[in-house]
């Protein structure tokens, strides 16, 4: 298994070892394998197999070892990093991905299951044992730089602390995020873990991040490698849970499934994506956005238009503008074409976004790749949330709700008849205010948070500038080798 750049016509290949501490290539591009490994309908049934007889962990190592051959990283290892990544009880549940009826052909795919109560940790669980393995294989050390809108920090954080070689610096926008996701970051007082509240928004974090990663000699002296989803080993675990939830809710392999996915990044559904063009019997994947519909635009006009700062909304992890994975979609609409991926995403997506309403691959967005899109309000996430509340005794957060709602109103207007996963993005509890307001009161932080709220903090206040940033980290970091 080999993979290539989305920006790179010369079509170099790379293996996984090379690309997994990595985040964007050297041209700004991102990681996505040369072919996309295929399930057959044996495939099919020994996945179910190992899912029903072995468990979750099982799965994901069967999965990987698809996209992992490397003769650095033996298949037995692959399997037992799995093993080590998804077990209880760092997961709540044993079956690590439950999948819950809601009603009439609604589902639940349960990813909050993880030590910090957001899909995140699906994925940043995995990385954490990957990045270990290989640093530890090479005899090298690594500094991660991540950007979040909300869950992807505290899931990195807690994947990584404490890991031998591992230093995590995390951007957070100064005051955009939940008390409660706050309080389980920065209470973080690991030596290795660093927040930074930058001035500004997600999409501000994440060009600071794009800055250092571009910045090739600073990138090379500190080591500095990424954990938000531009990574393609994060990517990749989430391709399991798509392939779980569709077995727990079929029983042949003829049946097919479609995903209702809230997203802002386009992370979480890109998986789905992945797993549908391996072969995975997916019938729709809908893409449920807030009020910063950028995406939904998308996949009902052909505009990808991005000059425009994210609104703050009560879904706080998809207020986003700019989708880094939605990159890796086009590249598979657009025919793989590394010429043209470079020019819109190189050159007309920091200029504003493009067009392709007019492009011969537009209408295959639905007709091939089985994409839609709606939005959702915070009307929408209120009336959502307390109606499951009052009829089902069901809570979702406010993401979860977005994507419940736009999963009824797409399947109404494309008269989707197939059962609809909708995934979760992460317990209510990380959002009680709005919780509080959609049903009159909030759900109180117990069990594993108690006393979250009360915990001292650790984090550092910085402008919205990436010259700064860099030199924090720079100093941070020579700091630590001279102790």
């Amino acid at each position: 298994m080999d993979y290539i750049s989305t920006r790179d016509a010369r079509r170099q290949r790379h293996t996984f070892s090379d690309i997994l501490l990595g985040g964007l290539a050297a041209d700004g591009g991102l990681y996505l394998p040369a072919e996309y490994p295929q399930l057959n309908d044996s495939d099919l049934t020994r996945l179910r197999t190992i899912l029903n007889e072995e468990g979750y962990a099982a799965l994901a190592g069967e999965v990987l070892t698809l996209f992992i051959d490397d003769a650095d990283i033996p298949a037995d290892d692959v399997r037992r990093l799995a093993a080590n990544a998804y077990h209880t009880p760092t997961f709540s549940d044993e079956a690590i991905v439950p999948v819950a009826h809601l009603d009439n052909n609604l589902y639940l795919g349960r990813l909050s299951m993880g030590p910090t109560a957001a899909f995140k940790d699906m994925a940043m669980q995995l990385l954490g044992e990957l990045f270990e393995y290989e640093l530890d294989r090479r005899g090298e050390t690594l500094n991660i730089l991540g950007a979040t809108s909300g869950d992807t920090g505290s899931a990195a954080e807690y994947a990584m602390r404490g890991r031998h070689g591992i230093t995590v610096f995390m951007l957070t926008p100064r005051g955009r995020m939940t008390p409660f996701q706050q309080a389980q970051m920065f209470g973080l007082l690991d030596d290795n873990v660093f927040n930074i509240a930058l001035d500004g928004v997600f999409d501000d974090c994440q060009d600071v991040v794009k800055a250092v990663a571009q910045d090739a000699e600073f990138k090379r002296r500190w080591r500095i490698g990424a954990v938000n989803s531009i990574n393609w080993a994060r990517l990749l675990a989430q391709v399991v849970y798509y392939i779980s939830c569709w077995i727990r809710i079929t029983n042949s392999n003829d049946e097919k499934v479609s995903f209702s996915v809230p997203t802002g990044n386009f992370g979480d559904i890109c998986a789905g994506h992945i797993a549908r063009q391996m072969g995975l019997p997916i019938d729709k994947l809908i893409v449920a956005t807030n009020e910063n519909s950028v995406l939904e635009e998308f996949f009902r006009t052909g505009r990808y238009q991005v000059d425009r700062e994210a609104l703050q909304t009560s879904s706080p992890s998809m207020d986003i503008s700019k989708a880094s994975n939605f990159e890796r979609f086009v590249f598979d609409l657009l025919d793989r074409d590394a010429s043209r991926i470079a020019e819109l995403f190189g050159e007309q997506v920091p200029a504003g976004g493009f067009d392709l309403h007019e492009d011969p691959a537009f209408p295959q967005i639905a007709a091939t790749f089985g994409f839609y899109a709606g939005t959702s309000t915070h009307a929408d996430r209120l009336t959502t949330i307390a109606d499951l509340h009052r009829r089902l005794d069901v809570l979702v957060d406010p993401h979860t709700a977005d994507g419940i709602h736009v999963a009824k109103t797409v399947a109404q207007a494309q008269h989707i008849t197939t059962p609809i996963v909708c995934l979760e993005t992460a317990l209510p509890v990380k959002f009680a205010d709005t919780i509080a307001e959609a049903i009159g009161e909030a759900p109180a932080p117990t069990g594993r948070f108690a006393g979250i709220m009360d915990a001292d903090r650790k984090v550092v206040d910085l402008p919205n500038d990436a010259a700064v940033v860099k030199a924090f980290i720079a100093e941070q970091l020579a700091a630590r080798v001279d102790a």
